[in-house]
C-alpha cells in the first residue's frame, strides 16, 4: 500500500505543478496584452518629450512600448495629484460660504491645494520667500 500512496502522491504532485505552470503562463498573458496594445497606444505626454526626460536621467531604450509604458506612469501620476487636488479645493470650499452652487462651479487649481496634494506623495512646497 506505500507504494499505491507513493504513485498517488506523485501524480498529484505532477498534477499540482502542471497547474502551476498553467498559472504562470497565463499571468504572463495579460501582461503581453497590454505591451501589445501600448504599442497602438497614444499618451498624453509625447513620446519625444518621455525619451528626453529618460536620457536626462541616463535611461536609454530602443523598445517604444518602455517609453509609452513610462508615458502611461507619468500621465497616471498626474492625473492622481491634479484629482486630489481638486478634493482638497472642493473640501476648502464646502467649508467656505459660496453662493454659487451647483454645476456651474468652476475650480481653479491653486498652491494652496496643490500643496497638500502632493505632500501625500512625499514632494514638499515651499513658496519663494518674495511671496510671504
Amino acid at each position: 500500500m506505500a507504494e499505491g500512496n507513493t504513485n498517488k502522491d506523485l501524480s498529484q504532485q505532477s498534477t499540482n505543478l502542471s497547474a502551476r505552470d498553467e498559472e504562470i503562463k497565463s499571468a504572463g498573458q495579460p501582461l503581453s496584452d497590454f505591451l501589445l496594445q501600448l504599442e497602438d497606444y497614444t499618451p498624453t505626454i509625447p513620446d519625444a518629450v518621455t525619451e528626453s526626460y529618460l536620457h536626462t536621467a541616463g535611461f536609454n531604450s530602443t523598445d517604444p512600448r518602455i517609453v509609452r509604458l513610462v508615458s502611461l506612469a507619468a500621465q497616471k501620476f498626474i492625473s492622481e495629484i491634479a484629482n486630489d487636488a481638486l478634493q482638497h479645493c472642493k473640501t476648502r470650499g464646502a467649508n467656505q460660504n459660496t453662493k454659487s452652487k451647483g454645476k456651474d462651479r468652476r475650480y481653479t487649481l491653486t498652491m494652496e491645494d496643490l500643496t497638500p496634494a502632493v505632500a501625500e506623495y512625499g514632494i514638499v512646497v515651499k513658496k519663494p520667500h518674495y511671496f510671504v
